[in-house]
């Protein structure tokens, strides 16, 4: 497809993207394109951390290159190592959500951007070059992509448009009627079912089922971690050197607590999930106790969450 074919277009999308996490849903979503179910994309984009579990990074590859026998291109995008960057001195503040120990023993939760830095910038920017208009050049009225974004029924509060007038989300498990049960087991029928969701390794949105997955299933991204853990404890080194003195502590783990000393085996405070069924009056502890084990059920995905909502500047772009 050309750049002048694609300026002309107005009246329908110039071009169909997928943006591919390369975990269950958006896996599925790429599978189904691949077997015709569904329109093909042109390219599906999958955003870079740097620091995905090497299973995640396993299951790209292989997904790539049946995608491309298929003639549906797999192309990363990145603007940079996340976990790098967050304890290089020289780059600027990373903003990851993490965990923090005030001085008076309150808790709170340090700026969640991350996404907008590591995931929407670089899609949004790959959609741009691939519309024929790199910023700072205005994508003209009129000219827009289309953009699949793996959200199963089970989360349908998740789907939410990207802001952007040249960006326009749509959900095809939605239309199908999808839920994750359903997707993984139309991944194990296609050999995809070692497909695991994907996040940051060191993520602090993580439960203890992600944390213990983390140690369980991958011994170098689990090392990594409780390194990056004791690294950020007073600060991220560009901060400190920059005179912005944290006034606390900073964790991976909402407890507050070094990642290789928490208990990630002990069960949550209120019993088994099944008694957390059988309770009514205690809601508020039924909810605390479900994001201890399962961790933020709203993740991270882009456009998914908090920090992914475009600026004014970009809406207008």
């Amino acid at each position: 497809m050309t750049t002048t074919s694609l300026k002309a277009t107005d009246t329908g999308p110039a071009l169909r993207l997928l943006s591919l996490g390369a975990g269950v849903q958006s896996t599925t979503v790429l599978l189904l394109a691949c077997e015709g179910e569904i329109a093909r994309f042109d390219v599906a984009l999958f955003a870079d951390t740097g620091w995905e579990p090497r299973v995640v990074y396993t299951n790209l590859d292989r997904l790539a290159s049946h995608a491309e026998r298929k003639g549906i291109p797999v192309r990363r995008v990145s603007a940079g190592n996340i976990r790098a960057d967050a304890l290089d001195p020289r780059h600027r503040f990373v903003s990851m959500p993490l965990h923090t120990l005030n001085p008076d023993g309150s808790r709170g939760l340090a700026r969640r951007q991350c996404t907008s830095e590591y995931k929407i910038i670089p899609l949004k920017k790959a959609a741009r070059e691939l519309l024929g208009y790199p910023h700072p050049r205005r994508v003209p009225r009129g000219v827009f992509a289309e953009q699949a974004i793996g959200i199963s029924i089970d989360e349908f509060h998740r789907a939410k448009d990207s802001g952007l007038r040249f960006l326009r989300n749509f959900f095809p498990l939605l239309e199908l009627g999808f839920d994750r049960a359903r997707c993984v087991d139309f991944l194990a029928e296609r050999g995809f079912g070692e497909t695991v969701k994907s996040a940051c390794v060191g993520c602090p949105f993580h439960g203890n089922a992600g944390w213990r997955w983390v140690r369980d299933n991958d011994p170098q991204g689990w090392a990594e971690a409780v390194e990056f853990d004791r690294a950020i404890r007073h600060g991220y080194p560009h901060a400190t050197t920059h005179g912005q003195e944290l006034r606390g502590q900073y964790f991976l783990h909402r407890s507050c607590l070094p990642l290789d000393e928490v208990d990630l085996d002990a069960p949550t405070k209120s019993r088994s999930k099944k008694h957390l069924r059988l309770i009514t009056s205690d809601s508020a502890d039924v909810a605390a106790d479900s994001v201890e084990e399962d961790g933020d059920p709203d993740g991270c995905s882009p456009w998914s969450c908090r920090s992914g909502t475009p600026t004014t500047s970009e809406r207008a772009a």
